[in-house]
């Protein structure tokens, strides 16, 4: 699933939930009475037909594959007026055992010159909280702190205080895989895992006159999306 500037979707579903089973026979004759050579049906296992046969029921009647909260884009900005654009994809959308929900940010040079875009891991979001500080992304390829399954960190993640100056050919694309977690909880807040809900991700980076050029070739940007967990 992918989102670019030119795609703006309302909330959606997470998954095509499946039917759940459980049309059961009457067994009872055309006038409604029953003799003793006939036989009722037995209940349908409702889980036989889900994954594993596990499931957990989605309140409206269906059902979705064991695991969760997942993810879903709900919106995303227009790219700013800046030679480069954004593009979010989804590469894991439902939090399990193995890994947290996961998506790829994906940087394009749309321009006909060399760029230089900063903060270097800022304008990837690595390290970028939801506006309400609840959700952090972080580079796929770390190890953190956090519960597997649970997916909220123990405690706060310490960043070097640096500004990484990326360089992007014409037309050239770089991509980073980030992890959702859960933001560390002081002591006095009830401990949970992932919250469910919207949550709304920007991040601010500047184009251009980074690393010695004309300050008036450096252009400020900000970019966004949100999405849900439910």
């Amino acid at each position: 699933m992918s989102l670019t500037r030119r795609t703006f979707l309302g909330s959606t579903a997470l998954l095509s939930f499946g039917l759940l089973a459980g049309c059961v026979g009457d067994g009872g004759s055309d006038d409604g009475a029953t003799t003793d050579d006939e036989t009722t049906d037995e209940p349908t296992d409702t889980t036989d037909d889900l994954p594993d046969g596990n499931g957990t029921d989605d309140g409206t009647g269906g059902t979705r594959p064991s695991g969760g909260p997942g993810i879903s884009l709900v919106g995303v900005d227009d790219a700013p007026d800046v030679p480069v654009e954004h593009e979010v994809e989804i590469t894991e959308d439902l939090a399990n055992d193995d890994h947290p929900p996961q998506v790829r940010i994906t940087l394009t040079n749309t321009g006909d010159e060399v760029v230089e875009v900063g903060e270097g891991r800022t304008v990837f979001f690595q390290y970028v909280s939801d506006t309400t500080n609840d959700l952090i992304f972080l580079p796929a390829d770390g190890e953190y702190p956090a519960e597997a399954g649970c997916w909220r960190l123990e405690d706060h993640i310490a960043v070097t205080e640096e500004y990484r100056i990326l360089s992007l050919e014409p037309g050239e694309s770089r991509s980073e895989l980030l992890n959702l977690y859960g933001v560390a909880q002081s002591e006095k807040e009830e401990a949970s895992c992932l919250p469910v809900g919207e949550f709304r991700f920007e991040a601010d980076f500047a184009v251009g006159g980074l690393s010695g050029s004309a300050d008036d070739d450096r252009r400020e940007a900000t970019w966004g999306f949100s999405l849900t967990l439910e």
